[in-house]
């Protein structure tokens, strides 16, 4: 039996949350340090669902499911979104697996007799792999819900067993873009797990983002106040409890790729990377994330490495491993409401928009400047 209640994100869980993550499937976007620190900035406003077992002492939390209340337009409801905040590429709960099957109908009755959350859920990057998925696909059945499938993709993913591609194109270039950037100097990686070197790498790392295209197109974390207020606290309450660091790839000194990599359990996270483009002939933010997996699997406390990324990034040439994730909207309740109604028929509308202007893009680029004929060049 559980007893689950809905809080704000608090740090007085912190003892409790560590006990279970040793137990438990790995979501380091649901640490209560990192909520914390989207509270403190206002970044979002999340509500923080907690199973405990009953009739044990001390008290021992089997599980936790961060959701976050938003509003897509000033005038649209709210819905529940599973990713708790922006740059959250996680959604799935943190469970005991002992109590996969207790805790997951406490969940969501919980939000169901609460009156002030929204009863439309919106469960995007969830991990399928994990043993509350399916758990939740029994219980949606059970009551008659059929969830709206939005996504079904794949996400890069290693561990200490499998995924390493050790032989093939990809490793032999690495090689090769190793030895010409060591050609020019001293080359090193550093990953310091200190709370101190942590943040001080992570301004490194800011700086290189800026520095980027990103920079230039806007999209950059230091681009918006509101975001680079919101990582900075992020990485700090993360690193304080030494949940994060920061990988430098680094030649003469000077640093020209960052990794940021965070932890939770057994799995590390490879959050965000940034590389100076003077060096990008070299592949440096490859030849980071490589030098990385071997340091992290070197050690007893990594097993897994999460890679954040999409199926086409760059990590999916290096690693050979895949975790599959799905995106769901379903509303709780029996009936369809017309807030679930509207949702589908906005990421319905989305979708139609995006693949006509794929299409479009698409036709442009195959007809794109005609060759002049063999007249007009001869002429």
């Amino acid at each position: 039996m559980v007893l689950v209640t809905i809080d704000s994100p608090n740090l007085a869980i912190a003892p409790y949350w560590d006990d279970l993550v040793r137990r438990a499937s790995s979501n380091v976007f649901m640490n209560p340090a990192a909520l914390m620190a989207a509270c403190e900035t206002g970044f979002a406003d999340i509500q923080m669902m907690l199973a405990w077992e009953k009739g044990v002492e001390p008290r021992r939390l089997v599980g936790v499911w961060a959701l976050q209340v938003r509003k897509v337009a000033p005038f649209w409801p709210a819905l529940l979104e599973a990713l708790p905040y922006n740059y959250a590429f996680l959604s799935s709960p943190v469970i005991d697996p002992a109590f996969v099957e207790e805790v997951i109908p406490a969940f969501f009755a919980a939000i169901e007799q609460n009156r002030s959350l929204p009863k439309v859920l919106s469960i995007k990057s969830f991990d399928a792999e994990c043993p509350s998925y399916p758990a939740i696909l029994k219980l949606l059945a059970e009551r008659g819900i059929v969830p709206l499938m939005l996504a079904e993709h794949a996400r890069p993913f290693v561990t200490r067993e499998f995924g390493i591609k050790r032989s093939g194109s990809t490793r032999k270039k690495l090689r090769q873009d190793w030895n010409r950037l060591t050609a020019l100097g001293a080359v090193e990686v550093l990953n310091q797990r200190t709370p101190e070197g942590a943040v001080e790498a992570f301004e490194t790392f800011l700086a290189l983002e800026k520095a980027s295209w990103k920079g230039a197109q806007g999209t950059a974390l230091l681009s918006d106040p509101a975001d680079a207020a919101f990582v900075r606290n992020l990485l700090q309450h993360l690193a304080a409890r030494q949940n994060a660091s920061v990988a430098l790839l680094r030649i003469n000194g000077q640093a020209v790729a960052a990794q940021v990599l965070m932890y939770c359990g057994a799995t590390a996270y490879t959050w965000k990377t940034a590389f100076d483009a003077n060096y990008a002939k070299y592949s440096p933010g490859a030849l980071l994330i490589d030098r990385v997996t071997d340091q992290l699997f070197a050690g007893s406390d990594v097993h897994a490495i999460n890679s954040c990324a999409a199926e086409t990034s760059f990590m999916a040439q290096l690693w050979a491993g895949r975790r599959n994730m799905v995106d769901l909207l379903f509303n709780i309740g029996p009936a369809k409401s017309l807030h679930y109604r509207m949702e589908v028929a906005r990421h319905l509308g989305y979708e139609r928009l995006r693949d006509l202007r794929d299409r479009l893009r698409g036709r442009i680029g195959a007809s794109g400047p005609k060759k002049p004929d063999t007249a007009t060049r001869q002429a």
